[in-house]
């Protein structure tokens, strides 16, 4: 490799480093910090996103039969357990499936 080859490179080199070094601080200095309500809670709305979503163009409106889902699911899980532990208490058998429980 030549001098020239390796000034070349060199020089490349230093350029990418400091195209680099100025990308990293634009970014550091894009946001300073001012609006953070504590160090890390620094979320704000977009303008015109209203303070309260419940009853403004935002707010989903679930239906609480769609809502109510997950709990009556973990409600009838619950009462499935309490079937095969009962009847793991009264015969010492684990049944898993509880159609196959006998009352």
């Amino acid at each position: 490799m030549s001098i020239i080859d390796r000034s070349v490179a060199f020089a490349l080199t230093l350029a990418g480093a400091g195209a680099l070094s100025l990308a990293m601080m634009g970014g550091a200095s894009a946001y300073d910090g001012t609006n953070c309500r504590a160090p890390g809670n620094c979320w704000e709305a977009k303008p015109g996103f209203p303070d309260k979503v419940a009853g403004s163009k935002y707010d989903p409106k679930h239906d609480p039969k769609e809502l109510n889902k997950q709990s009556q699911s973990i409600s009838a899980m619950e009462e499935r357990n309490a079937q095969r532990v009962a009847n793991f208490q009264k015969t010492g058998k684990f049944v898993y499936d509880v159609t196959k429980i006998p009352n």
